[in-house]
């Protein structure tokens, strides 16, 4: 048997010298054009209608300079481009349907356009089906986000990659290499690992690719590696705890077959017939019993209920003082006939006896007591 060789890995074996570049293909290179015509379509939603429209021409500008049409049928909600003739650049039809990929999954006409250069290409990521919960997706789709969007910045500044997230999906447009990061944080956070993890480790695998020491080694001594926390949920206590017998050291005694206990109770003598007549009686004696708590249960329903018996207000006694009452009574009319006295009482020119007018030179005063018609 031939002994078949591993696959190696091709990024180990190729070296790319730095700042090499991919020659672009010129109109020179294909002078006659496309021999047969292709094209692509898809679908946009509703509300990416407007824009469309307003951007539309400039996408028609720009895939006229590769010889590509474009056709908007907002009727449909399409957008297709087609080669002709006349188109040179095969492969730019391919970059064309990658546009209109983005541009309906809501990506800006300025981040869309640039998928048309050499090194650059794009990914949707569909992350609707990754989880089933709607309340967990959206939790987790937020996570990705970030507070007002700073760790979606930071897998963009890490992966130098434009990410959009929309819906239930996640779309990325740069190179290739940070299309593949930023598709593994968006899959490992729908599995509800959170991309600080990820985007720890790509922080570190940026410090290292700075020295070149460390091209040709592994890194995994240098990255961290984090363990997921199974957090035990409470175990269930079981509603009857089992109490602990003493120990003993004979085994416990057999259980008694059916037989055994006919045999106790004497059916096992009885024949067939006298067997289904004591079955038969007993299943009459438990439909008696059956029958009779069904109506004094119906019975319960007209049974009046217990009136409350009414509780007698208790009348509030007071130990008075007889003598008390009867002081403090003549007390008060003592002072009732002091203040009539005093009210009745006015000067002798006041009458009318003597017309006179009260001066100071009066010495004597003459009052007179005017009580029940005298004076």
């Amino acid at each position: 048997k031939k002994s078949r060789k591993e696959p190696s890995n091709s990024e180990e074996l190729l070296e790319v010298p730095p700042g090499w570049k991919d020659p672009g293909i010129t109109k020179e290179d294909n002078p006659h054009g496309m021999l047969a015509e292709s094209s692509f379509a898809t679908l946009f939603p509703k509300y990416r209608e407007k824009y469309l429209r307003e951007c539309w021409p400039l996408v028609k500008k720009v895939l006229s300079d590769y010889n590509i049409k474009a056709e908007l049928d907002v009727a449909e909600g399409s957008m297709t481009v087609l080669t002709t003739r006349k188109t040179w650049d095969p492969f730019m039809i391919i970059k064309a349907r990658d546009m209109i990929k983005l541009l309906a999954r809501s990506v800006p006409y300025e981040q869309a356009v640039r998928i048309l250069e050499d090194d650059m290409a794009c990914d949707i990521i569909k992350i609707g089906s990754l989880v089933r919960n709607k309340e967990r997706f959206v939790k987790r789709r937020r996570r990705l986000i970030g507070p007002n969007g700073s760790t979606l910045k930071a897998i963009e500044i890490l992966t130098n990659c434009y990410v959009l997230v929309q819906g239930n999906t996640v779309s990325a447009l740069g190179p290739h290499k940070g299309l593949k990061e930023v598709r593994k944080i968006a899959e490992e956070t729908m599995k509800n690992i959170h991309p600080i993890y990820n985007l720890k480790t790509l922080m570190i695998k940026r410090e290292l690719e700075k020295d070149p020491k460390l091209k040709n080694e592994s890194w995994d001594r240098f990255l961290p590696k984090f363990k997921s926390k199974n957090i035990s949920k409470r175990k269930q206590q079981p509603k009857k705890k089992k109490i602990k017998k003493a120990y003993t050291p004979f085994p416990p005694p057999q259980p008694e077959s059916k037989v055994d206990k006919e045999l106790a109770s004497g059916e096992y003598f009885l024949k067939s017939g006298q067997k289904k007549a004591k079955i038969q009686f007993e299943k009459r004696e438990k439909q008696k019993e059956s029958v009779e708590r069904k109506k004094e249960k119906r019975a319960m329903a007209f049974v009046a209920p217990e009136e409350p018996e009414p509780i007698a207000k208790k009348q509030k006694t007071s130990d008075v003082n007889v003598d008390d009452l009867k002081k403090k009574i003549k007390k008060a009319q003592g002072t009732a006939v002091l203040a009539t006295i005093n009210s009745s009482i006015v000067p002798f020119h006041c009458f009318g006896w003597a017309r006179c007018e009260p001066s100071e030179s009066c010495h004597e005063k003459v009052y007179s007591l005017r009580i029940k018609g005298k004076r």
